[in-house]
């Protein structure tokens, strides 16, 4: 089909990729066939490619529905540096802003369009998109429109009315996380008309998932914080004072950190956002209220301080890192006392909410205390069966293992009975530990039997013990009772009939210093890592410069393509995905030039570095040094720097004449041989061939010519 042709080519074009992701290219076909589309893909896995290719292909103008004013300006930021014609319209712009891009709509010079819910259903304005030729409507972040979904917003559900005025225009619904009741509701609460359904694989082994329990929160930060030295990410708090509290913190200790929540001012809080993007500060220290918003590619890391809501939201906010594709961390703390302040939080709202909201809580809980492969456990919860352990999360490299805890259990139960069932599980812990504290001593636990029963076993591990006890069911929660614990018939049975506990026990894992790890690295990976930092520091030059955040000018995994192929040349630069033809139009030649300085820089430290030395004979070539003297100066072969001049003519260095070392006349005599026996003949074969007649380096040399000019 030509239009998707066309949207192959768009792709190369303004995108800089060869190939679609997996399902972009079959929804990208049902749209350009005017199909309704529901689009659930993991955050980083490319939503916003299956409308922008679409828009750009298609007459008309695509109008995206965007939750949040932050998304719409990255975005529009990203899509005019790739040379596509875009805009927005929300509460941010002045009345003459607005009319400027009012009237670039109208004139047809915009393929894309971003606006607010509140904006779409302002007065008048779908009496303005009637005057457009509207290709394509494009509902971004769509689990806002359903109460079941853990975002919602009442706006979305009037959303329906696009069906209704436009309803030959094709819709597509995108979102990163949704059950099935979200998904049906989606479809219903839009009114769209038999939509196609693609619900990617939500995997995203990119990134490396770890729990940790929430003590010493701080230090491990800045143990965390040291080995992912100038990599930016997020950390996520339950409250607005633990954002400024820790950002302060990390400021004192000399971190580039600031803070984000709601109780700032727009002012601030744009602040805040666009030094992160621009990467003038490494840690934003926020609430859940930051990154939505943020479609900044190269956060490298994710931590929660303390446990979310649900897993969707959750999945959500790790996926906010590591969306180029490279490797990332998501770290996140977990303390039961996290889950009791939730509880209570939650069950502030309505009866059938907080119902839905706790179970929500518990699936979140359960996967925190995990015995098994995190990345299973995420996949199930969204429906998708993965049928092997990952090995990129802490359980799959340090898998636990079990141990006889029937006494630990009798212990434990003993104590909850012998309490009249009145203990939580921090007063328990204290209890079997043998404390003096208050509460101890007021409620008399320190004269029961089991008192100071677990004196040898530590606090953290009695809490994790409890934890598998209580969700193997030995005993239950009475929240309405200030969550005391309470034997069930299960804890009988092992108190008194004899049943056997089986118990999980954690080793924790000893990080080695960043030291080890640099000297064990090889070489070439040193050099390889040092090369991406010069191609970053460069980035954030000209982004600067641009007035662009840095991932804008490319992502980090281009960067780290770069580094490794190390593309000296418009050819191979246009190879390297992520490079578009507009892009290398406007950044290409300073990456070009920092990696071929690079690699001249590490020759003449003595690194060897793979495919550089025809770059330093270039090098001395430009500095006027004819190939005997570069030959000398380098105490090489004359006829090794000929072929370094060859490898470069090949290579598309238009500035090396070879003609001033072979003439037309030599040549045409060598190329009609060359013709004969074909360019990949070997050397002595075309020497003997031409009767001896030539030297060798001219007939590479005219290979070369033969090779690019043909005959």
């Amino acid at each position: 089909m030509m239009e998707i042709r066309e949207a192959r080519e768009a792709l190369k074009l303004y995108f800089g990729y060869d190939n679609f992701r997996p399902m972009q290219e079959q929804i990208i076909s049902c749209l350009l066939q005017k199909q309704d589309v529901v689009v659930l893909m993991p955050t980083g896995g490319g939503k916003s490619v299956c409308y922008q290719v679409p828009a750009v292909v298609m007459p008309g103008i695509c109008v995206v529905i965007s939750p949040l004013i932050a998304l719409m300006k990255d975005q529009v930021e990203a899509l005019l540096v790739n040379g596509i014609q875009a805009a927005y319209l929300n509460s941010s712009l002045t009345p003459d802003e607005q009319y400027r891009v009012e009237n670039a709509c109208l004139s047809g010079e915009l393929k894309l369009l971003y606006v607010s819910p509140e904006k779409l259903l302002s007065s008048g304005f779908l009496s303005f998109l009637k005057r457009l030729q509207v290709s394509l409507f494009a509902v971004d972040e769509a689990h806002c429109i359903s109460a079941w979904g853990h975002d919602f917003r009442p706006e979305y559900t009037q959303l329906k009315i696009l069906k209704q005025q436009f309803p030959g225009v094709p819709m597509v619904a995108l979102t990163a996380t949704a059950d099935r009741l979200t998904q049906k509701d989606i479809q219903e609460q839009l009114w769209m008309q038999d939509p196609k359904v693609f619900i990617a694989s939500f995997d995203r082994p990119n990134i490396n998932l770890m729990v940790k329990p929430a003590r010493d929160r701080f230090n491990r930060i800045t143990e965390f914080l040291d080995r992912h030295q100038g990599q930016p990410g997020i950390i996520y708090c339950l409250s607005r004072k633990g954002t400024e509290s820790i950002a302060d913190k990390l400021k004192r200790k000399g971190y580039r950190a600031t803070c984000y929540h709601a109780g700032m001012s727009a002012q601030q809080r744009a602040k805040a956002q666009e030094a992160f993007l621009k990467d003038d500060v490494q840690i934003v220290c926020a609430t859940v209220a930051f990154g939505m918003g943020i479609d900044k590619s190269n956060v490298r890391w994710v931590i929660h301080y303390n446990l979310p809501k649900n897993i969707e939201g959750y999945y959500q906010e790790i996926g906010r890192a590591g969306r180029d594709g490279a490797k990332s961390d998501a770290l996140l703390f977990y303390s039961f006392a996290d889950v009791m302040s939730m509880r209570s939080m939650l069950t502030e709202g309505n009866e059938k909410q907080t119902e839905l909201q706790l179970v929500k809580l518990d699936r979140m809980q359960q996967y925190a205390e995990a015995t098994i492969c995190r990345r299973r456990i995420l996949l199930q919860y969204f429906g998708e069966t993965m049928t092997k352990n990952c090995g990129n999360c802490d359980i799959c490299r340090n898998p636990p293992t079990s141990f006889d805890g029937t006494l630990l259990a009798q212990k434990a139960l003993s104590a909850i009975a012998r309490s009249q069932e009145r203990l939580n599980m921090g007063l328990l812990t204290d209890v079997l530990r043998g404390s003096r504290s208050a509460q101890v001593l007021e409620g008399g636990y320190d004269k029961i039997k089991t008192y100071g029963a677990g004196r040898d076993t530590s606090p953290m591990d009695w809490q994790r013990y409890l934890h598998q006890m209580l969700n193997a069911g030995l005993m239950e929660l009475a929240y309405d009772q200030n969550y005391s614990l309470k034997l069930t018939d299960q804890s009988r049975q092992v108190l008194f009939e004899g049943r056997q506990v089986q118990l999980v026990k954690f080793d924790e894992i000893k990080q080695p210093a960043e030291e080890t790890i640099s000297r064990a690295r090889p070489k070439r990976e040193q050099i390889k890592d040092a090369l991406f930092e010069r191609l970053r520091t460069l980035r954030k030059r000209l982004a600067d410069e641009y007035g662009v955040p840095p991932y804008v000018v490319f992502s980090d995994s281009t960067l780290m393509e770069m580094a490794a192929e190390k593309p000296t040349n418009r050819i191979a630069m246009l190879a390297i995905s992520g490079v578009g033809s507009l892009k290398y139009e406007r950044y290409g030649y300073d990456f070009v030039n920092e990696i071929i300085n690079f690699m001249t820089d590490e020759q003449e430290k003595g690194n060897k570095v793979k495919g550089a030395t025809h770059l330093v004979t270039y090098e001395e070539l430009k500095k006027g040094n004819n190939p005997e003297q570069i030959a000398a100066m380098r105490n090489l072969n004359p006829v090794t720097i000929y072929s370094h001049l060859a490898t470069l003519y090949e290579q598309g260095y238009d500035d090396v004449d070879l003609y001033r070392f072979v003439t037309k006349k030599e040549y045409q005599a060598i190329s009609k041989t060359i013709a004969g026996m074909g360019a990949d003949a070997k050397l002595k074969d075309l020497y003997e061939a031409l009767n001896e007649q030539y030297e060798y380096y001219k007939i590479r040399l005219s290979i070369a010519i033969y090779k690019r000019n043909g005959a």
